[in-house]
């Protein structure tokens, strides 16, 4: 590609000092950060301290809540129960549209799905996670449910963890709506396979919920068409709150295309209008320049009017 000889494309180090470094040395003009919010803040910080600031496109982590609505439930409540479990549960749930929350309306539908739930990650196997640092955060996250005020364990792996393997089980935990909106740590990402299903009384309360939600990737919704007409307000809310917005599908299917964005309102990004899969991307790596009063002849050939190289461009808008 170019790039002159000399050039790092991967340096090792632990801690922060290695990550500290490359963000504050001078020559280095844009950052792509994959991981905590207080990583991503601290390498944001730096290099907003910086002689001469530079962006930092930091994805920091995100619940990609899941609203299954009354006709979803009705109709396939079983079948999504079985989705759910096998998104919260690829790659040992390390992956960043994890869906880690899932919302609906309590009833008899809601129960079967519940029931379903239990089944199904009762019967997930357990798997081995990336290294034991992100095992025990995950650890530490089921500890903070544990203790939560009106949480209740659904189900887990049914077999016993190898920790010596670094090895993570499936769990499904329950609560209302009052315990959710009244504990900002249920609010916080678990980075694992896990998830959270919230029983609502009623619409206005999947609103308030819905309202009480910080920027993430994405968001879920699963209905039918009639569903989907009865809660655009719902729809209008989460348009403010994630990147992308999937109906009745999961989140963790992420295609690299044209129209794909994966970003997200702080704290799920430090900048929602960047993406950091898709073509778009490579545009956090780049900067405008604009030619004006130029013949051809000065012009690079991607922009001349005869288009030499054959490129994809946008002209006049």
């Amino acid at each position: 590609c170019g790039m002159p000889e000399g050039v790092f494309s991967m340096v090792h180090g632990s801690g922060q000092i290695v990550g500290s470094a490359l963000v504050q040395h001078p020559i280095t003009k844009a950052v792509g950060f994959t991981g905590s919010l207080k990583g991503g803040r601290a390498l944001f910080d730096l290099a907003a301290a910086r002689p001469e600031p530079i962006p930092v496109y930091a994805e920091m982590g995100s619940l990609n809540p899941v609203f299954v609505l009354p006709g979803a439930l009705e109709e396939r409540g079983e079948a999504f129960a079985q989705g759910l479990c096998g998104s919260v549960t690829l790659g040992v749930g390390q992956f960043c549209t994890n869906p880690g929350l899932v919302l609906g309306l309590e009833g008899d539908s809601m129960e079967k799905f519940i029931s379903a739930a239990e089944e199904a990650f009762s019967n997930a196997e357990p798997g081995t996670m990336l290294n034991p640092g992100i095992r025990d955060a995950y650890e530490a996250g089921l500890g903070v449910l544990k203790e939560a005020g009106g949480v209740s364990l659904l189900a887990k792996s049914g077999t016993a963890v190898d920790a010596q393997a670094t090895q993570a089980g499936a769990h499904v935990w329950t609560t209302d709506i009052d315990a959710f909106v009244g504990n900002d740590e249920l609010s916080e990402e678990i980075f694992g396979p896990s998830t959270l299903v919230v029983k609502a009384r009623d619409k206005a309360e999947l609103i308030r919920a819905a309202n009480k939600l910080d920027g993430h990737l994405t968001a879920t919704i699963h209905g039918t068409e009639k569903d989907l007409e009865e809660h655009m307000d719902l729809v209008e809310i989460l348009e403010r709150k994630v990147g992308r917005i999937i109906f009745n599908g999961f989140p963790t299917g992420v295609e690299v295309c044209h129209s794909m964005h994966h970003g997200g309102p702080y704290p799920a990004t430090t900048d929602g209008r960047s993406t950091s899969v898709g073509t778009a991307a490579i545009f956090r790596f780049t900067r405008l320049l604009s030619y004006q009063g130029f013949p051809q002849s000065g012009l690079p050939d991607e922009l001349k009017d005869a288009n030499p190289n054959g490129i994809f461009r946008l002209v006049n808008g």
